[in-house]
């Protein structure tokens, strides 16, 4: 047990004394430096901020989770992202660098109206707040408990001790959220990625290592013949994520997540400039590529050795893993890293939260005059609130009957298509104006309810938002159509001189063909 707590206090303190002295002249005292770390990131610390935001507990429990249930097909929602982080950095940081934005809802109000960023803005919160922060910390408790057994060391049932846990992960990663800004954030994901990559290496790594008597390639042979069918990545039409639905609503959830989503994109909009954002995408694309060796080999290797043991509780599948196969001195570092991938998905997320409520609805409805103080104090206080409501969210998930990871992408579906179609409309369509877009925006909200949660509807729901996708359009275009607005096409762009970075079609291309290409292999 000490060298679970030496691994554990060792590798969090290099991270705190690492963010430290990367911000010891900061003092955050403007919105600019706070929200955006001062406009300073480089592309590899934007590539690794995003990877750490995106990758976090509901990921390593929940994906290998549905991994083990269903096979590699669940590989779908991580390589095709690489694709829209190029199409992000050709086509929409350009973009939005260039109006100068800090966040996503002012871009809705520059293209159409004041109203419309507000009621986004609200949309966005709840979407952080209800569905993916509790997710977060519930994942996160789960591993953590696995790791130190809480509940057997205080002699309180499992609950309790998962509840504990959610409570002191919420309160750790809301001070480091509230005092370190943006900033603070991006240092220590790089380096917390860092031991993600490593640590979440480790598991299929020694796992392959056993299973093939020191052979890792015979490892993986062993579990491939064990199962072949769990590595079929078409699937069947059936499937929990069937390949069709890359061609509908798939794609869609990924432009949004990796270019509009704030939580992400805010790291491009923190970047020295454009060249060191695009980077941070292309960069983040190829990362992309290789995380399933850590979120999704370990489910496969899982049914291995559990075989059909725990499909009723899925989730529980990767602690059990990690147990098995890592050695005991290791699982303090193991749980540092833990540790550090949920507070970095939390406090990302908590930041961006404070961000759109301080600068969408507080600067612009409450308090317009307020001063960069006042906006960094609100900041802080909202992300204390923000962070208690996602606490006492928490303890929720653990009524989530389909998995972690899919109970999140069916949550996140209530927002990202509706907020996506306007997005996307207000780039790439002048003719679409406000009332179109408020028409759109609302229908896509109804309908995805009634129809996921409502209404026995037997379409799978990335189908439901390729769906919901096509009928916001043409919502969008009948009401403008037939309605006249204010007309906000012409919205000012900043005189920039700034140069695209050079290479980044080539980059972007590779990228989509290595995305086609495993397909290609792995069918």
């Amino acid at each position: 047990m000490l060298y679970t707590y030496l691994g554990f206090f060792g590798f969090t303190l290099l991270v705190i004394f690492y963010t430290s002295y990367k911000l010891r002249k900061d003092k955050f005292t403007t919105s600019e430096g706070y929200f955006l770390a001062g406009k300073s990131l480089s592309g590899p610390i934007i590539a690794g901020s995003m990877i750490l935001t995106n990758i976090s507990t509901e990921h390593l429990i929940g994906m290998n989770g549905s991994s083990y249930e269903n096979g590699i097909i669940v590989i779908a929602w991580e390589v095709t992202s690489a694709i829209a982080l190029v199409i992000a950095a050709i086509f929409f940081i350009p973009k939005f660098l260039k109006m100068g934005l800090t966040t996503i809802p002012e871009f809705l109000e520059k293209r159409f109206d004041g109203a419309i960023r507000s009621i986004v803005a609200f949309l966005l919160m709840s979407s952080f707040v209800i569905t993916l922060l509790p997710i977060v910390l519930y994942s996160g408790a789960i591993n953590i408990e696995s790791v130190f057994d809480f509940s057997h060391m205080f002699g309180i049932s499992n609950e309790a001790s998962l509840v504990y846990t959610v409570l002191t992960i919420g309160v750790i990663g809301a001070f480091y959220a509230v005092f370190g800004g943006l900033k603070a954030i991006a240092y220590s994901d790089s380096l917390n990625g860092v031991g993600l990559m490593l640590g979440g290496l480790l598991i299929p790594a020694i796992a392959l290592y056993q299973i093939g008597n020191g052979d890792i390639f015979n490892g993986l042979s062993t579990v491939y013949n064990f199962a072949p069918a769990k590595f079929d990545i078409i699937g069947k039409p059936d499937s929990v994520l069937p390949f069709s639905v890359l061609f509908t609503g798939l794609m869609i959830n990924q432009l949004y997540f990796w270019g509009m989503n704030q939580s992400i994109i805010q790291r491009a909009f923190g970047a020295k400039n454009l060249v060191e954002a695009q980077k941070g995408l292309i960069y983040t694309g190829v990362l992309k590529l290789f995380v399933p060796i850590i979120i999704v080999l370990p489910g496969l290797i899982a049914f291995y050795y559990f075989q059909d043991q725990y499909y009723e509780t899925p989730d529980l599948i990767y602690p059990l893993l990690v147990k098995k196969v890592l050695p005991t001195y290791l699982y303090g570092f193991f749980a540092a890293i833990i540790l550090g991938a949920v507070l970095s998905t939390f406090n990302s997320v908590l930041n961006s939260a404070s961000t759109i409520f301080c600068l969408d609805i507080y600067k612009k409805i409450i308090d317009k005059d307020a001063s960069d103080a006042k906006l960094v104090k609100y900041g802080k206080l909202s992300s204390v609130v923000l962070a208690a409501i996602a606490i006492i969210v928490a303890p929720f998930v653990a009524y989530a009957p389909d998995g972690l990871y899919m109970l999140l992408q069916e949550l996140n579906g209530i927002f990202f298509i509706p907020i996506s179609s306007i997005i996307i409309a207000g780039i790439f369509f002048k003719r679409i104006n406000a009332k179109g877009a408020k028409a759109g925006l609302f229908f896509g909200f109804t309908f995805y309810i009634l129809t996921t949660f409502v209404l026995d509807i037997n379409i799978h729901f990335v189908h439901l938002w390729g769906i919901e996708f096509v009928l916001n359009f043409i919502i969008m275009f009948l009401v403008s159509k037939y309605t006249t607005s204010k007309k906000r096409e012409t919205y000012k762009e900043k005189s920039t001189q700034e140069k695209p970075w050079s290479a980044v079609n080539m980059a972007g291309a590779t990228l989509v063909f290595l995305t086609i290409l495993i397909y290609v292999l792995l069918s």
